[in-house]
């Protein structure tokens, strides 16, 4: 096997692997891991407008994520307003169930960063992520990614 073929191989298994302790640790809570990452983007940066919020999910391709949103509304985590000026436009934010449940989720992904931290230990960390982002950039996942770390 080419190098970059199990590099690819092992990108995907860990990503697999990461998603399915997550979905693990967020089952109780009746949530997915595309639903906590729509919960804590709201935590971190308040009142969001529907494409605000687009274009910082990682998790969901292209940039309106109505059905995922219309699932943490219909759940009572989320508040979607309408703009007073613009009917189009809509502003979600945390309801307080959802903050609640947000700060519950920022423990549990705490958890597998420490795993991950763990695992990372020794390694040149640095080195990895170039790699990663040198690939992800040009791409949407890329983009939305980098949005979220300019924004942090």
């Amino acid at each position: 096997m080419r190098k970059a073929e199990h590099l690819r191989f092992a990108i995907l298994a860990a990503q697999r692997e990461g998603n399915r302790l997550l979905i693990q640790a967020l089952k109780p809570h009746g949530i997915t891991p595309s639903q906590a990452e729509v919960l804590r983007l709201l935590q971190q940066h308040g009142t969001l407008s529907l494409s605000g919020l687009g274009q910082l999910l990682v998790c969901e391709s292209g940039t309106n994520p109505s059905r995922l949103v219309e699932r943490v509304v219909a759940a009572g985590l989320v508040e979607r307003r309408t703009d007073a000026e613009d009917r189009r436009y809509l502003h979600l934010s945390l309801t307080p169930e959802g903050e609640r449940l947000a700060t519950e989720v920022a423990g549990i992904e705490e958890l597998l960063y420490a795993g991950m931290d763990a695992a990372c230990e020794g390694l040149d960390t640095d080195a990895m992520l170039t790699f990663l982002h040198r690939f992800i950039d040009p791409l949407p996942s890329g983009e939305a990614l980098n949005k979220r770390l300019d924004l942090g």
